[in-house]
């Protein structure tokens, strides 16, 4: 990617390219896997886009700090449109965002906040974390249950989408770090566990949980992603690797990313391909046939 450009969120792109964020630069990117063409739309004065998820729209949707709003890119004509947080609601720190089945789009906010953006009317409602900073990952549930997770907080919240209320879970180990989180196929939630370099499972139906550790010394799991088979994938920046793991045999494959110090971030994909962004290189990063 153009240097500087500090990629940090990646979404499959509906026409098979890979949306990113630029977020030192203010610019939503696209690349073009086939040509490795590149084209980045800037996003306004002020702007450090965080996350990015492709809607049902087929439209890129931003979580943007720098803007402290939620910004629309129409694929076809790159025409920005900027949903802002309520003026009472400065510098929440956006993070990540998710649509839940029913089309609503809810976000976190790392000052202690998440929130839900309805498209269809443009209205934003900002609701306080019931334990303050740390609101980082978001997944939306088969069922439309909605869960974050609290990095600050060490622990994941789930959002009933009727009332908006979050109620807190936690993990069995203390002050673990639960960075990022994503649902399976079965409704249950995957957390990566930043400062235990674990991965953990939670079942919302039992009320079960189970966690492992990453291979190697001192690993620091940061991104987690589910793919279409219910496969787990992790970033563990203390090996500077993406870890597959396979639930089925409870088993862990790391590939060891060719760039030092690659720091990625986040993952997401689509079948056959999991892609992130290499923040600490500009670059984007695929990891295919696993």
């Amino acid at each position: 990617m153009p240097a500087g450009s500090h990629p940090h969120d990646v979404s499959p792109a509906a026409d098979g390219g890979v949306w990113y964020t630029g977020q030192r630069v203010g610019v939503l990117g696209h690349l073009d896997p086939a040509t490795g063409t590149v084209r980045e739309i800037p996003l306004g004065a002020g702007s450090s886009p965080h996350g990015v998820i492709t809607g049902p729209d087929a439209a890129p949707w931003i979580t943007d700090s720098g803007l402290d709003a939620i910004i629309r890119v129409d694929p076809a004509t790159d025409q920005i449109r900027s949903f802002p947080l309520p003026s009472d609601r400065p510098n929440a720190n956006l993070n990540t965002a998710v649509f839940d089945p029913s089309g609503t789009l809810w976000f976190t906010g790392q000052s202690g906040v998440y929130g839900r953006l309805d498209p269809a009317t443009g209205e934003v409602t900002v609701f306080d974390a019931p334990e303050g900073r740390g609101p980082y990952g978001i997944t939306a549930a088969p069922n439309g249950d909605v869960w974050y997770a609290s990095l600050a907080g060490s622990h994941i919240a789930r959002i009933d989408p009727t009332t908006g209320d979050a109620t807190v879970v936690d993990p069995p180990t203390p002050d673990q770090g639960a960075r990022r989180v994503w649902s399976d196929s079965r409704g249950r939630i995957w957390v990566s566990e930043w400062n235990a370099g674990q991965l953990a499972l939670h079942d919302p139906a039992t009320g079960a949980w189970q966690e492992w550790p990453l291979p190697g010394d001192g690993p620091q799991a940061y991104a987690v992603f589910v793919d279409d088979q219910d496969v787990v994938w992790l970033t563990d920046f203390g090996a500077n690797s993406i870890v597959r793991f396979e639930p089925g045999s409870e088993s862990f494959t790391s590939v060891v990313l060719p760039s030092d110090n690659a720091s990625v971030r986040q993952l997401h994909g689509r079948p056959g391909e999991v892609w992130g962004a290499e923040s600490g290189t500009d670059k984007l990063v695929v990891v295919t046939g696993g």
